[in-house]
């Protein structure tokens, strides 16, 4: 007796039809939104050999990266493209904060997973613009497996561009042109090196005992904040000429110094695409890194407050309040700007020709928001937006050309936008102005570093949505025409042949075809 053939099940028309079920994410997903999504992605699994050492590699290239500052999507990314450089197939990625894992399986179905913890990070731009090159390189098959992990080993070990005496002196820098930049005098500037030496010398000091940072952050404000206070009183006694005002302008500016926007960017970042675990760790690090510097800051106000109501002398006056986000006339503010961007670049250690670049986009971005605020009476924050998507597109602009990852032009470019001094004037309602207002006082107090979170909020995603606007126009800003012209191997239609000095061709996702960077070996370690 023959079994009766199961009836056929009648095709739905398309537009009935459910959603493909969910399925791990294919290789070319984690690169879509990276500079390598051009990368060639095997058909087929790799035997166990070369599947450990794809892993291994992809592993030390994340690693390197979480401890250098880079955010979960680059990290991803990158990962990603080494793994399909090195002919895996398809890859599970798990990244938080602290730890990077990874998965894959062997044509023999053996799992490999491979595990690196990062137990603390510090800020190494020009060894993310080292680790950048590197996989480019290694994408455009100019390296194998086995040239890569040499060259990974060797950016591993090159000392950071800046000594730590140089990152000291851009601080100082850095501090001084932000005070200039929202008003401040030459003199005003002055003090305001002065103090953040000072506060340098204290925070060497705290940092031999391993003062965790949220109280180092307080101790830091409230030193910075006492300073300052200390030199107004010696303006007040004709010893210096400085004014009331610049009080204000000389805390702000170390404000700036020690805001923690470097975390803040990544953070937001991280968050918008996909990683709220990595990037709700790094949110809340900033929140305590900014209640540190609110409790030192709002703590040092308190102390001189007391102080001069014991001693019947006068405080600040309540002037303070009425002081615009930035006060300096234009192109004084905009020289500040070019300081501003030139001393963060050396603050994380960019790469030398890199920080000409920062200072520009940051004149750019200062000169948006000054144009937008002054000229069109547009909103702060507005305005702190629309010149934050400026600097990210500049910067992804600039990073395409210069071959280096947008994120190294981009996080310092926006320390010009940074609201240190609207930080300053809530915390003085809160505190000087609290004692005589009471409850109406605080409440206004609150409301103006809501507005100073809210410009954060607002440069952080201004910048991610610069760079994702700009990311269409990657291939164009590769400079392949000056490249192909300079090859010395050409083929009939002119173009340069695979592996031929420049560059190689590479096809794009929608059929088309460009031409991606090659690299010296002179150029894949940061530079001395």
């Amino acid at each position: 007796m023959s079994t009766p053939k199961p009836r056929a099940q009648p095709r739905r028309p398309r537009m009935l039809r459910g959603d493909v079920p969910t399925e791990p994410m294919p290789m070319a997903d984690l690169l879509r939104r990276s500079p390598y999504r051009h990368a060639r992605i095997t058909d087929e699994r790799a035997q166990d050999p070369q599947v450990r050492r794809a892993l291994d590699l992809a592993l030390r290239v994340g690693e390197l990266m979480l401890r250098c500052g880079a955010g979960a999507p680059q990290v991803e990314g990158s990962m990603a493209a080494v793994a399909a450089a090195a002919g895996v197939d398809k890859i599970e990625l798990d990244i938080t904060m602290q730890s990077v894992l990874v998965q894959a399986t062997s044509s023999d179905g053996e799992q490999h997973t491979l595990l690196k913890v990062v137990r603390h990070s510090r800020f190494d731009y020009g060894r993310l613009v080292a680790v950048h090159r590197l996989v480019q390189s290694l994408v455009a098959e100019e390296l194998t497996v086995a040239e890569a992990s040499d060259r990974m080993r060797a950016i591993e070990r090159h000392r950071r561009n800046f000594p730590q005496w140089a990152v000291s002196v851009a601080n100082v820098f850095l501090a001084s042109a932000v005070a200039v930049l929202i008003g401040a005098g030459a003199v005003a500037a002055g003090v305001t090196a002065l103090v953040v030496l000072a506060v340098q010398g204290i925070a060497r000091s705290h940092a031999k005992v391993g003062l965790p940072e949220f109280y180092a952050n307080a101790l830091n404000a409230f030193a910075a904040t006492l300073l300052a206070g200390v030199a107004f009183v010696l303006g007040a006694l004709d010893v210096i000429p400085l004014s009331e005002t610049d009080f204000a302008f000389i805390v702000a500016g170390g404000i700036v110094a020690m805001l923690p926007g470097r975390t803040m960017a990544s953070a937001i970042e991280d968050v918008i695409f996909g990683y709220p675990l990595t990037g709700a760790g790094r949110l809340l690090a900033v929140l305590l890194s900014l209640t540190g510097l609110i409790i030192g800051i709002a703590s040092g106000l308190g102390a001189l407050l007391s102080l001069t109501e014991t001693t019947g002398a006068s405080f600040v006056s309540p002037a303070v309040l009425d002081l615009r986000v930035s006060e300096a006339p234009l192109v004084p503010g905009l020289v500040a700007s070019l300081v501003v961007g030139l001393a963060a670049a050396v603050t994380v250690q960019s790469r030398h020709r890199l920080i000409v670049p920062v200072g520009l986009i940051t004149v750019g971005g200062v000169a948006v928001y000054s144009v937008l605020v002054r000229a069109f009476d547009i909103g702060t924050i507005t305005a702190t937006g629309i010149a934050a998507v400026a600097i990210g597109v500049g910067g992804r602009f600039v990073g395409q050309r210069m071959e280096a990852p947008s994120m190294v032009l981009v996080v310092p470019a926006s320390f010009g936008l940074l609201p240190g001094l609207v930080i300053f004037r809530g915390l003085y309602e809160m505190v000087a102005q609290g004692a005589d207002q009471g409850l109406l006082s605080l409440q206004s107090g609150i409301t103006t570093l809501l507005g100073a979170g809210a410009a954060l909020l607002a440069i952080a995603t201004g910048t991610v949505l610069g760079e994702f606007l700009a990311a269409p126009w990657d291939r164009r800003m590769r400079g392949a025409p000056a490249r192909a012209a300079q090859s010395a191997a050409e083929t009939g239609d002119g173009r340069p042949t695979e592996g031929s000095a420049g560059g190689s061709w590479h096809g794009g996702e929608d059929g088309s075809e460009f031409y991606g960077p090659s690299y010296g070996s002179d150029d894949d370690v940061p530079e001395r």
